[in-house]
This record gives structure tokens, sequence and C-alpha cells, in this order.
């Protein structure tokens, strides 16, 4: 049960919620399926509840919104990429990918913001210049640009 105040994200899909909720428990560790019944599905992942609705057809995903994935190394860039972009997904710019369910996300290695804040502001730039190439982030791009 959530905590009072709890902000919970809220999905709306045409008629697979309950199908892009098990896919995305699939993905991530300290994740399942809390409930489910035909109009709704409640799921955790890595810990943090969200709400998926089978609405309808009126309102799809837009980029405005995305799901932000930390990654800690190229395997687990690499491993979530390919399971997301399979099966109609779409690979975008800079980290960014689209999954067959329209949903937005960003496969971001925790050595991206590190570079960004470097003191240094030609190394973070060049590693911005790098990133800007990239679809799906490959890390040992971003430590060649570093020098």
């Amino acid at each position: 049960m959530p905590q009072p105040h709890a902000i919970t994200p809220f999905l709306w899909f045409d008629s697979q919620a309950q199908e892009a909720a098990a896919f995305y428990v699939s993905l991530f560790g300290d994740s399942r399926i809390v409930s489910t019944n035909p109009m709704m599905t409640v799921f955790e992942l890595s810990g943090r509840e969200f709400m998926a609705l089978n609405g309808g057809p009126r309102f799809s995903f837009t980029e405005a919104v995305s799901l932000y994935v930390h990654c800690h190394d190229q395997a687990e860039i690499d491993r979530l990429w390919g399971a997301l972009t399979a099966d109609g997904g779409a690979e975008s710019q800079c980290g960014w990918l689209k999954d067959r369910y329209g949903l937005s996300w960003q496969i971001i290695p925790d050595a991206l913001p590190r570079y960004f804040s470097d003191p240094d502001r030609a190394k973070a730039d060049r590693v911005m210049q790098a990133m800007l190439k990239m679809r799906k982030i490959v890390i040992a791009d971003l430590d060649a640009a570093a020098g």
C-alpha cells in the first residue's frame, strides 16, 4: 500500500496493461505484479509502484515523459536496450528508445552524468559530443572521448 502522499506513475495503455506490466517486471530485479484485474494492473519495478490502465485508444504515450534507468555497466545497457527495442520497439538518440507499447525509456550509464559534471569542461564537452552521435550509449566510447 502506498505511503500517504506517495506519487505513483500511472500509465495508460490501449488494452495491453497486464502484458506490458508482466514484460517490465521480467526485466528488473525487485519487481512484481501486485494486483491485476481486467481494467488495471498495479506493479512494482525495482521497488517503485506503477499503475497500468487498459483505457482504450484515446491517449498514447509521447516522449514528453520517459522512464530513466540508471545502468551500472555495458552489459546491463545492452540487455535492457535489446529487450525494450525488440518486437516493435524503436531506437532514438542519446540513450532514448520507445518500447513496443510506445513508452519512452532512457537507458543511461552511471558514467554519463559523472562525465557531464566533471570540472574539466573540455572533457565534459567531448563526452557530450560523443553521446550526441549515439543511439544506444556505449560506455567505452564515452571513456575514449573523455580521454
